[in-house]
């Protein structure tokens, strides 16, 4: 079973950082996640997703790839590839990979205009070592599926991050 978090920062920039780091862990094998996608608010208020992976490119190579072997077996190759790539962008196009898109597009209209939400699906994870990694990056908790004791310590190590990026108050001198 997997879990999914939502944590949405000030920027799309911000969220991406963060993104990059869960797939180096990824590739440290402290993380396997099986989705990551950032959902922006534009200021004009509608959300634009940036999806971990392109299925619509993924199925117009396969398309284009199947399309001309079918296509050399008929003598057309051109026309094969034309096809397969054209059927396999629209079944890519179609598909939705990980987490549903109506939901993130719905939960990310709940944020401030310019700010963006880190969506990640994950399959499991050495949660202590992936938490110091993202922990001084901040950001806001928006919603979970991890039982309540874990997100408690996800909000408060986030909401370290918060307090120690605020500048302390000037002190006035009398």
């Amino acid at each position: 079973m997997s879990d999914l978090v939502v944590i949405v920062y000030p920027s799309e920039a911000k969220a991406e950082e963060v993104r990059q780091r869960l797939l180096k862990l990824q590739k440290e094998y402290l993380i396997t996640i099986n989705d990551a996608v950032i959902a922006i608010k534009t200021e004009a208020g509608t959300v634009k997703l940036n999806q971990l992976v392109n299925t619509t490119a993924m199925g117009a190579a396969s398309g284009s790839f199947w399309g001309l072997l079918i296509g050399v077996l008929f003598l057309n190759p051109i026309v094969g590839v034309a096809l397969g790539a054209a059927s396999g962008a629209l079944g890519g196009a179609l598909t939705d990979f990980g987490i549903n898109d109506a939901f993130m597009k719905e939960l990310a209209a709940s944020i401030q205009p310019g700010n963006a939400a880190l969506f990640v699906l994950i399959k499991n994870m050495t949660a202590d070592k992936v938490l110091k990694e993202i922990r001084d990056a901040g950001g806001v908790v928006l919603k979970t599926s991890l039982d309540e004791t874990k997100e408690q310590i996800l909000r408060d190590a986030l909401a370290k991050a918060a307090v120690t990026e605020t500048p302390p108050p000037s002190a006035k001198s009398a």
